[in-house]
């Protein structure tokens, strides 16, 4: 599976930046099914091919807004060869509502 579609690739397109956006959408979601790790990406630059978005780790307070390469997510490989996938139900919503926080 990829992890990046053109009609993914165009959604963050049209959203555009959010840095100013105090509850910003989150277009996609990834996570790593062996083991811990979850990416929220609400932006993304298909010239550098990386995103900007939360990243949640073990769920605690090192969980951060920053920066992620698609080429980082695609290359890791856990237990038995498994690799970071796309969550393909995940739904567009906000910060907020995907976190459970008030912003």
């Amino acid at each position: 599976m990829r992890l990046m579609t053109e009609a993914l690739e165009k959604r963050f397109a049209e959203i555009g930046s959010q840095e100013n956006v105090k509850d910003p959408v989150i277009v996609a979601k990834f996570f790593n099914p062996a083991g811990a790790g979850i990416w929220y990406a609400t932006e993304y630059d298909p010239v550098t091919r990386t995103f900007f978005g939360y990243v949640s780790i073990f769920g605690d307070w090192n969980d951060e807004w920053g920066y992620f390469s698609i080429d980082e997510l695609e290359s890791f490989k856990g237990p038995l060869g498994i690799g970071i996938e796309r969550d393909l139900y995940w739904d567009e919503m906000r910060f907020s509502k995907a976190i459970g926080v008030q912003v």
